[in-house]
């Protein structure tokens, strides 16, 4: 270990060889090991000493079933080498897979473009370099401008992944959004390969973790429509022309589904994640 490179994890957990040289291996079985996880490496400890240079990791992803096997284990992270796909599995899956984030992104400059749109309009922001943070729970980018944004994991509402020109190079662009001081803002991210690969990959998992799956009726929807568009909690009675209890019965439905969080005990509420993609949703109907 060079005098740079620091240890961010050690744990027990399992891994198995899926593709080598590209020919996908329908009988590999998983091999019990000790991981070592470093700035620089994944080490692979057991009857076979495996080592994976962070740098020679191509992309990453969270599933490759390449037989029973692979597909009887719940959790894993797929990294792909070369012509290669090793499947590894930690005893604390989601502890390792942060830990893995954070050896792979803490410290690396990229592109940020933020707000690219607030409230759903866009901005005029220029594309600043930015170091990016992993926290617990959090993507933390500390700006050459001097900003510091910060997107809660637990906060997105929608993620998109386009090619675009940014700074003469066609890049990945990660599109997410989150809210900033209880406004949705869009943050457009870019930038090497392999940071854009991981950072598609730890968003898309928040994103989808946060998806609202409701069952919502027509006024439901448009009670989160008349908050979305900024009607105060106090006029949606007349704005959606029911009732205050049944507008009362609804706010109780939507705080349950967690669709709304309460600001002030039963007189206030705003949209959460859910309740912005629900929105987000209905527009597109629209």
């Amino acid at each position: 270990m060079s005098d740079t490179e620091k240890k961010i994890a050690d744990t027990k957990g399992q891994f198995l060889q899926a593709v080598s040289q590209g020919q996908r291996l329908t009988d590999a079985e998983w091999r019990n090991c000790r991981i070592v996880l470093t700035t620089e490496r994944v080490a692979l400890l057991g009857d076979d000493k495996r080592q994976i240079s962070l740098t020679d990791i191509d992309r990453i992803a969270d599933r490759f079933d390449v037989n029973q096997q692979s597909a009887g284990v719940s959790d894993y992270v797929a990294l792909y080498v070369g012509e290669d796909v090793i499947l590894v599995s930690a005893s604390d899956h989601e502890a390792f897979e942060t830990d893995f984030y954070r050896a792979s992104l803490d410290g690396a400059i990229v592109l940020v473009q933020h707000p690219a749109l607030k409230g759903g309009v866009v901005q005029s922001a220029e594309w600043t370099k930015g170091r990016i943070k992993v926290g617990d729970e959090a993507l933390k980018l500390a700006m050459a401008d001097g900003q510091a944004v910060v997107v809660d994991r637990a906060d997105i509402g929608d993620l998109a992944v386009e090619e675009k020109q940014v700074s003469g190079e066609e890049r990945t662009v990660i599109q997410v959004e989150h809210s900033e001081d209880d406004i949705s803002v869009e943050t457009h991210l870019a930038g090497e390969e392999f940071h854009a690969t991981v950072l598609r990959t730890m968003l898309e998992e928040s994103a989808e973790q946060n998806q609202a799956d409701l069952d919502l009726s027509s006024t439901e929807k448009r009670v989160i429509m008349a908050l979305h568009s900024g009607v105060s909690p106090f006029d949606i009675p007349n704005f959606v022309g029911i009732d205050v209890d049944k507008t009362e019965e609804i706010f109780d439905r939507l705080i349950e589904l967690d669709v709304i969080s309460v600001l002030r005990e039963r007189t206030e509420v705003n949209l959460t994640t859910k309740g912005r993609r629900v929105a987000g949703e209905r527009m597109g109907e629209q």
